[in-house]
């Protein structure tokens, strides 16, 4: 099989999405009146649907909860969110609910209560864990562009150029679908991070509860944030973790990744030259970066064909990234640039495990859904055009040629990935959220997080003057409940998180988790 440009960009997407939500003016009042009939909704709770099995073994709980389309007209059409709980086994000590988002956007969050369990420790006898899909994702209302036509796989000769104007196409046409099948459902409108910190809040108020506490990373992260801004008086306790820069549009957001992107390339070369003996990449770091930039080169001329794929230059790199955002997967990452520059040289390559599990997740149509569910919520947030996205496909191209220079590896993809929301061709309905409050926040953030640089959440930090920042002296896209992922832990990170959530108290100051009490 295979690999399409079409599907290319869209999983490019995917993998540089860390959640971007432009904040560009102040919140909208809330309709008090919606509030009310979200209260007094019955909510039927019974086993969850058969694809949450894991919920259903869990003995969780799921239902509907019935939401406005449009929170400015309460009484018109309205939509259905799926959430689940798993009820709180204290209580005596319970202490209301707890909602989480895994990111994204576009990530479902029905079962994500599950993989906070292990971490939350006995702070989930506390609470009722309540997931939930946002708002036309998963099993809430969900929406579908209209489908793709059939892709055209690529020649056996291509160039950057090509390959940028390949990705141009992708997006016109996804931006297309999209317009053409959501305005038609009259959905698409309604996709944005401020109505799903709404939909939260009518979550909160259909489970009679007054407050709600929060657990987000990533994209969900600055959806917390939005919440409190929006909704001060009815945070409870909130912890978000690894956040962007209120400030930055989102094509900001994924331009400033490119630094610290190649700072973690260095860093991961210095380790693959230190274990030449066993990858063959490079006995210094400068040569292990060379065979990287040669690999590139090479597939900038002449697709890499492995495994009956033939990967451009835009793939690698999209490959090349995820792997490097956790400083553990150095020997994965280096097993896969050793099977690509093989293959690259002629050989007939057999996939190692890291590289075969890569090229099944490229070409999965779940990702490629996810990255629709993305797509809908890039773009109709604040900012115009839509989500801050520029409408020339050249200053995109002019972006990635100039980054070269100094980014040579990671700089084409961040500076020169289009998203479909510089086609999208529907003004968002209101502005970004303005973030700026004195609501007492956790937050967590990596120094060396190479998806959403450190600065950022710094800057954040600033605007949410009542939070205290512990940061995590590693490379890293995440930093609370890591163990549970099978990554090395920080336990001083998951204390902080779980005192919180227990006792309710903030840290006295920040807090910095040196490396050494990262647990190895």
């Amino acid at each position: 099989m295979r690999l399409a440009p079409a599907v290319t960009i869209s999983l490019g997407l995917v993998g540089l999405l860390a959640g971007a939500v432009p904040a560009t003016a102040s919140p909208a009042p809330t309709s008090a009146r919606a509030d009310r009939a979200d209260r007094h909704q019955h909510l039927d709770w019974g086993a969850c649907s058969a694809r949450q099995q894991e919920l259903n073994e869990a003995g969780a709980q799921c239902a509907k909860v019935t939401v406005p389309l449009d929170y400015s007209r309460p009484d018109g059409r309205t939509i259905q969110l799926a959430i689940s709980r798993i009820k709180a086994k204290a209580p005596g000590e319970r202490r209301g609910i707890l909602l989480s988002n895994p990111g994204g956007p576009g990530g479902t969050g029905l079962a994500n209560t599950l993989a906070l369990r292990p971490a939350l420790k006995d702070v989930a006898d506390r609470y009722d864990l309540i997931g939930f899909d946002p708002r036309f994702l998963g099993e809430s209302s969900p929406l579908v562009c209209a489908p793709a036509g059939p892709p055209t796989p690529p020649g056996p000769t291509t160039s950057a150029r090509k390959d940028f104007e390949d990705s141009v196409r992708s997006a016109r046409d996804t931006a297309r679908r999209c317009r053409e099948h959501g305005d038609n459902t009259g959905l698409l409108p309604h996709a944005s991070t401020r109505n799903v910190a709404r939909d939260m809040d009518a979550i909160r108020a259909a489970l009679g509860e007054r407050k709600l506490s929060y657990y987000g990373v990533s994209y969900g992260a600055d959806l917390g944030a939005v919440y409190t801004q929006m909704f001060p008086r009815r945070t409870d306790r909130m912890v978000i973790d690894s956040s962007t820069d209120p400030a930055a549009t989102q094509y900001e957001l994924f331009r400033r990744s490119g630094e610290p992107l190649e700072k973690s390339l260095d860093e991961w070369a210095g380790w693959a030259a230190r274990h030449h003996g066993t990858y063959r990449l490079g006995r210094t770091g400068a040569e292990v970066r060379a065979t990287v930039q040669r690999l590139l080169d090479g597939a900038e001329r002449r697709p890499v064909e492995i495994a009956g794929q033939r990967l451009n230059a835009p793939v690698l790199r999209l490959i090349l990234k995820q792997p490097i955002q956790q400083q553990e997967n150095d020997p994965a990452l280096a097993a896969i640039v050793r099977d690509l520059v093989d293959a690259a040289a002629g050989k007939q390559v057999r996939p190692g495990p890291e590289l075969a599990a890569m090229l099944e997740l490229l070409s999965s149509p779940d990702l490629a859904d996810s990255f629709v569910g993305g797509a809908i919520f890039m773009c109709g947030d604040g900012g115009w055009p839509a989500g801050g996205w520029p409408g020339d496909p050249e200053t995109y191209w002019r972006n990635s040629v100039r980054s070269r220079a100094s980014q040579p590896v990671f700089g084409p993809y961040v500076n020169g990935m289009i998203a479909p929301c510089a086609f999208w061709g529907t003004e968002p309905r209101e502005p970004g959220t303005r973030i700026d409050n004195g609501v007492p926040v956790l937050m967590l953030q990596a120094r060396r997080d190479n998806n959403v640089p450190y600065e950022g959440g710094v800057a954040l930090h600033r605007k949410l003057t009542g939070s205290r920042l512990v940061t995590a002296d590693i490379r890293a896209h995440g930093v609370y409940g890591r163990g549970a992922e099978g990554h090395r832990p920080v336990p001083c990170a998951d204390r902080a998180v779980n005192d919180y959530l227990r006792g309710g108290d903030l840290p006295a100051t920040d807090v910095t988790c040196a490396a050494g009490e990262v647990t190895r």
